[in-house]
């Protein structure tokens, strides 16, 4: 699968927020995206225990019976330290060389982590899809950024997460009575289309299939 290399991998704090600054205008946050998706990918990333090794995993699912298409798994060492707002740049890395090494090129990807909900606006989904070209959702476990009532109790039920007056997301419910999960727009998808997405994609757990088997891959790499 083709990457860009839109910039190098920064060394400082002020590198880095430069790199957000100046990709941010580059997201797509107007088109709706597709409404249906054959194959979907799931990235997430582990750290070893020292954490300065990052295993990131990217594992492609068929979105209509969500069995896994292909999958890969990489670990490299950490390129930058842990800074809140930018903590893509120390998954980006890794999982930019492991997007590089898929066969197939998916529909959607569906990033553990933020897009428009940063405070910058630029979370990793948005940084992914600017990279990659393709329609990209950020579904994160907490709460970053914003604001947010409670939504309701049953599956499917949503609250917008507001910050400083600008919806950046939702709270959505995937499970009745499950703690919600924290949806945000990354490129060429809308907040709505998104959020269907998810929901899809999540049938039987709280966190989408594709994150999901990501997940337990970069922990338990094969």
């Amino acid at each position: 699968m083709r990457v860009q290399h839109l910039h190098p991998w920064p060394d400082t704090t002020e590198e880095a927020q430069a790199i957000q600054e100046r990709l941010r205008p580059l997201t797509d946050l107007a088109d709706p995206g597709p409404a249906q998706v054959r194959l979907v990918a799931g990235l997430d990333v582990a750290y070893g225990t020292d954490g300065d090794q990052v295993t990131a995993a990217v594992v492609i699912v068929e979105a209509d019976t969500l069995t896994v298409a292909e999958q890969v798994v990489v670990t490299e060492p950490a390129r930058f330290p842990y800074v809140p707002g930018l903590f893509a740049f120390r998954e980006l890395p890794t999982l930019v060389t492991a997007l590089e090494k898929l066969r197939t090129t998916p529909d959607l990807l569906v990033c553990d982590g933020y897009g428009l909900a940063h405070p910058r606006r630029f979370g990793l989904a948005c940084h992914l899809g600017v990279l990659t070209g393709l329609p990209t959702v950020g579904v994160a476990k907490t709460s970053f950024i914003g604001q947010y009532a409670e939504p309701g109790q049953q599956r499917g039920d949503w609250a917008p997460i507001v910050d400083h007056d600008e919806v950046v997301g939702r709270a959505l419910r995937t499970r009745s009575g499950v703690k919600p999960v924290y949806v945000s727009q990354g490129h060429r998808i809308g907040l709505d289309n998104a959020c269907a997405h998810v929901l899809a994609l999540s049938p039987a757990y709280r966190l989408p299939e594709p994150i999901r088997q990501a997940d337990h891959l970069s922990r338990h790499p094969i």
